[in-house]
């Protein structure tokens, strides 16, 4: 099963680095170059393990997704569960670390994914390769930008205080 994987370093703590990455529209389209538009489905007004997402990509494609962990401030998992026809598994997890120096974070976001029909995939799956390391290589870079972005920040940073509020029943 193909793999493609991107890394970077920000200038955040990773509590700050993971909020970053769950803001949601209109923050999100700041920073996220993949995403045209992006939002829970169900009921659900915040990520967690079993919610799950909607997004129409920058390509026009459509996949609904659901969190298959959810570990604030160093993991997050998901997998596809409707997607683009031609690909019969997605699933992707973002990694967060403490980076070589104080207040930095290393940010490791890895895709798997398996193409269909079966015939096709010896080449369906380079093409997705190649296709998917542009886009993860986009999409981490347009994090890292966010990551220095004062609003994106000032989102992220209203987010945890308000994850807090909620982790300990306070209005």
């Amino acid at each position: 099963m193909p793999v493609v994987e991107s890394v970077t370093t920000v200038p955040v703590p990773p509590e700050v680095a993971f909020a970053v990455s769950q803001t949601t529209a209109p923050v999100r389209y700041r920073w996220d170059p993949f995403v045209r538009e992006q939002h829970f489905v169900d009921g659900a007004t915040r990520p967690g393990k079993g919610v799950r997402t909607f997004t129409r990509s920058r390509h026009g494609l459509v996949m609904v997704s659901e969190y298959v962990s959810f570990a604030p401030p160093t993991t997050v998992g998901m997998k596809m569960v409707r997607g683009p026809w031609f690909f019969e598994m997605f699933a992707g997890g973002w990694r967060f670390a403490p980076g070589p120096t104080p207040g930095t974070t290393v940010a490791t976001w890895r895709y798997s994914f398996r193409c269909r029909p079966a015939w096709l995939r010896p080449v369906a799956d380079r093409v997705g390769v190649w296709l998917l390391t542009r886009d993860i290589r986009r999409r981490i870079a347009g994090y890292a930008a966010g990551c220095a972005d004062p609003e994106v920040l000032a989102a992220a940073r209203r987010s945890l205080t308000a994850d807090d509020r909620a982790d300990d029943g306070t209005p």
